[in-house]
């Protein structure tokens, strides 16, 4: 396992950081954990060299940090460093921060948090944050002992995270970021903003919700014409690796499988890792990919559960498949589910809850349309 130093905390972590948001079927709605076997997997994580594990108050109906928690014990809390997050929507003054904290600490079976980060945050979220005294909490619980990063994790456009980067003293920050977002939210330019002001960056979302880890015909073509063969996942994680503001690459894994493979991945990645020939060849998968994308949806379901049952994550995943890897609808497992349990566009009646909690601001309810005039035409 390679370490890198994060930024000014002058701290070393794991390049690979194990992401807890999609244990077991999450990613296609299934949100029960098994949690021996996520407890196998988080402990042969850090048997293998991870310092660094990512969880959220929210995650899979709020019992990842439960699990988590569970799987630190017996000596394993003190070989890692936790990050977890607060939700907006759930605290509006200093009695609930403080009750929703004690209640992760609680949970994660730990006296104190290691990167502590305000969730999903735009400029509006920022605002509403220093609105109700966050800043002076984070501060307060920082002295106290039950923090010890302040943090953010970001979801909007750059000039809001440009805004809020230099607007606090934060110690670190976590971005969505891939081969494919380099113009997209933060970006490469907020990647490089962070790094100029010596604040470490986690990444999360470098499989884009998974859809770089398979290649479409038209990607895998460039992949195999490339006299060095690596798969779409080390090809990806190995692009984010090269960039030294990175610190830590966040991956969730469903497999002992995929545990074991991004071990080896992440042991042989640095910095400037990449040379000229393997750069010109992410810029061509890129174009690939955009020619054959839909939409931009990576599964991480904020939007749902929908108030009307429309299975949105699932419609775009269907649609994206079918575009990505020249399938026919009629065969693709999430359209079929869809159909069986009632769950189209056809129950939305255009609320807008959904575009409201989506990071990547979507246009939600004319993608349902158009996907299931698509999916469904004969």
């Amino acid at each position: 396992m390679k370490y890198r130093t994060m930024g000014k905390l002058g701290i070393q972590a794991s390049a690979f950081g194990l992401g807890c948001m999609r244990f077991n079927g999450a990613a296609s709605g299934d949100s029960v954990i098994d949690e021996q076997k996520a407890i196998s997997l988080i402990r042969r994580a850090i048997d293998g060299g991870v310092t660094y594990l990512d969880t959220a108050y929210v995650y899979l109906d709020k019992t990842s940090e439960i699990v988590l928690g569970k799987a630190l014990r017996d000596g394993y809390r003190d070989r890692v460093t936790i990050a977890t997050k607060m939700p907006m929507e759930y605290v509006h003054n200093r009695e609930e921060m403080q009750a929703l904290l004690d209640s992760e600490l609680q949970k994660l079976q730990t006296d104190h948090i290691d990167f502590y980060l305000m969730h999903g945050i735009n400029k509006e979220k920022w605002e509403y944050f220093k609105s109700i005294g966050a800043p002076e909490f984070f501060d307060d619980m920082k002295k106290a002992g039950k923090i010890r990063y302040k943090c953010f994790s970001f979801h909007g456009p750059y000039s809001d995270f440009e805004y809020v980067l230099n607007d606090w003293d934060w110690d670190m920050v976590q971005i969505q970021y891939n081969f494919m977002d380099v113009d997209n939210q933060a970006g490469t330019k907020g990647l490089e903003l962070a790094g100029r002001k010596g604040i470490p960056v986690v990444i999360m979302e470098g499989l884009l919700g998974g859809r770089l880890s398979k290649a479409p015909s038209n990607v895998q073509a460039l992949y195999d014409a490339f006299p060095v063969k690596r798969s779409p996942v080390e090809w990806a994680f190995r692009w984010l690796c090269n960039h030294p503001e990175v610190s830590v690459v966040l991956s969730g894994c469903n497999e002992a499988e995929q545990i074991d493979d991004n071990l080896r991945i992440f042991d042989t990645v640095e910095p400037g890792i990449m040379d000229e020939a393997e750069l010109r060849l992410m810029d061509d998968v890129r174009a690939a990919y955009v020619s054959r994308t839909k939409i931009g949806c990576t599964g991480c379901r904020y939007c749902m559960p929908c108030p009307n049952g429309v299975n949105i994550p699932g419609l775009f995943s269907a649609w994206n498949n079918v575009s990505l890897y020249e399938t026919n609808p009629k065969w693709d497992w999430d359209l079929r589910q869809i159909r069986e349990k009632g769950q189209g566009p056809d129950n939305c009646i255009g609320c807008g809850a959904c575009e409201a909690a989506c990071p990547q601001h979507l246009g939600i309810i004319e993608g349902l349309r158009r996907a299931w005039a698509e999916l469904t035409a004969e």
